[in-house]
C-alpha cells in the first residue's frame, strides 16, 4: 500500500509508492564515459580559469602550480560581485541588481571525477575552504545568503567532470531555506526545541534509517524522503551556520560525508548527484530553532508533471530499505 508522509520541517507531503516495485538494485546507473579532452581545472592550466581568488598551496605564486586546493571565479557566473542592489519597484513588482558572487571550489589538481577518490585529509581542506569563503563573503553588507553545492555528472548540471564544488552568494535568502527556517521557528514556538535536534534523536534511537552514527555526525535517510537514497548528514551539536564550526571538527565531517559517498557509489553504480549545504543566512546571528545540515540527492528519478502541479514528489524506495541497503554496502 503507498504512503503519505509528511515532511516534518517543510511540511510537504511525499508519497512513498511502494507498489511501484522499485528495488534499491533497480536504481544502478550505466557506467560513466570519462573523457579524455582538454580540463582547465588540472593542475598546469591555471591560466585558462578566471584569475585564482584564494588557494591552498604546497608553493608557488597565485595562477601557477603548487596549489592543493583552488578558488577561482565562474566563468560564467550568476550574479556578478560588482555594483550596487539598486532596488526598486515597477508597479506590483520588485527588482533589483544582479549583484552577488558565484565561485568554484577546485578540489584537486588531479584530474579525478568523484570526491570520494581523494583522502579524508584532502576533503577536510575542501570544507575547511568552504568554511573559509563563505567567512569571508558574509563580511560584504551586500548579501544574504551563501550556498555551497556540488553537482555531478551532467544529469545533476555539471559542465566538467573535474572534481569541484560552487559557492553562489544573493543578496537576498532562497525561498527554500526560509521555508525551512519556517518550519523550524514554528516547531520551537511550540514546543521548545529545535527540530532537528529532536529528528536527530529520534533517528538514532530508532536507527533504521541510520547510514552512519559518528561521534559529531549522523548520516540518515529522512523519514519523508523526496528521491531514492536521499541521504542528510546532520552535526550532533547544535549549530545554526556551517562557517562557524571550529576547524578542527571538519575532519570527522570530511571522514562521514566521504563515506556516504563511497556508499552511495558502491551501491548505485556511481550515479549522478547533487549535495548542498543548507545553513542559517549570514543576516542572522545564532539561532536556536535552525540547525545547519548537508543534503545528497541521487538523481535516480525525474521530476515530472505531477510533481511540478502537486508540490508533492513520488519515491519508490522507502527510505528505511534504502538504509537497510547502504548500511550493507561493502566499502
Amino acid at each position: 500500500m503507498p504512503e503519505l508522509r509528511k515532511d516534518p520541517v517543510i511540511g510537504r507531503w511525499v508519497i512513498i509508492a511502494t507498489e511501484r516495485g522499485a528495488r534499491p538494485t533497480d536504481f544502478k546507473s550505466a557506467p560513466q564515459v570519462i573523457s579524455r579532452g582538454f580540463c582547465p581545472f588540472c593542475e598546469g592550466n591555471e591560466d585558462k580559469t578566471p584569475p585564482e581568488i584564494v588557494a591552498i598551496r604546497d608553493y608557488g605564486n597565485r595562477d601557477t602550480k603548487g596549489w592543493r586546493v583552488r578558488v577561482v571565479s565562474n566563468k560564467f557566473p550568476a550574479l556578478q560581485i560588482e555594483g550596487g542592489l539598486d532596488k526598486r519597484g515597477e508597479g506590483i513588482y520588485d527588482l533589483m541588481r544582479g549583484v552577488g558572487a558565484h565561485e568554484v571550489i577546485i578540489e584537486t589538481p588531479e584530474h579525478v571525477t568523484s570526491l570520494t577518490s581523494l583522502s579524508v585529509a584532502q576533503i577536510d581542506e575542501v570544507l575547511t575552504m568552504y568554511s573559509d569563503r563563505l567567512n569571508d563573503l558574509k563580511k560584504d553588507k551586500r548579501f544574504a545568503y551563501g550556498l555551497v553545492f556540488k553537482n555531478v555528472g551532467s544529469i545533476a548540471g555539471a559542465s566538467l567532470e573535474h572534481t569541484h564544488s560552487q559557492l553562489i552568494v544573493t543578496p537576498v535568502v532562497p525561498i527554500t531555506v526560509s521555508r525551512e527556517m519556517g518550519g523550524c521557528r514554528e516547531f520551537f514556538d511550540y514546543r521548545g526545541r529545535c527540530l532537528m535536534c529532536d529528528m536527530l534523536k529520534q533517528e538514532t534511537s530508532n536507527g533504521g534509517r541510520v547510514v552512519i552514527d559518528g561521534d559529531q555526525y549522523v548520516s540518515f535517510e529522512p523519514f519523508a524522503s523526496r528521491f531514492p537514497f536521499e541521504t542528510w548528514i546532520l552535526p550532533k551539536k547544535h549549530r545554526s551556520h556551517f562557517e562557524v564550526v571550529p576547524h578542527d571538527e571538519l575532519g570527522e565531517l570530511a571522514d562521514v560525508l566521504r563515506e556516504s559517498l563511497v556508499r552511495i557509489e558502491s551501491a548505485l553504480e556511481n550515479p549522478p548527484y547533487n549535495y548542498i549545504i543548507h545553513s542559517a543566512p549570514f543576516t542572522v546571528q545564532d539561532l536556536e530553532f535552525y540547525h545547519w545540515h548537508i543534503e545528497i540527492i541521487p538523481r535516480l528519478t525525474k521530476v515530472a508533471g505531477f510533481e511540478w502541479g502537486t508540490g508533492f514528489y513520488i519515491n519508490p524506495v522507502p527510505p528505511e530499505k534504502a538504509a537497510e541497503f547502504l548500511r550493507g554496502v561493502e566499502k
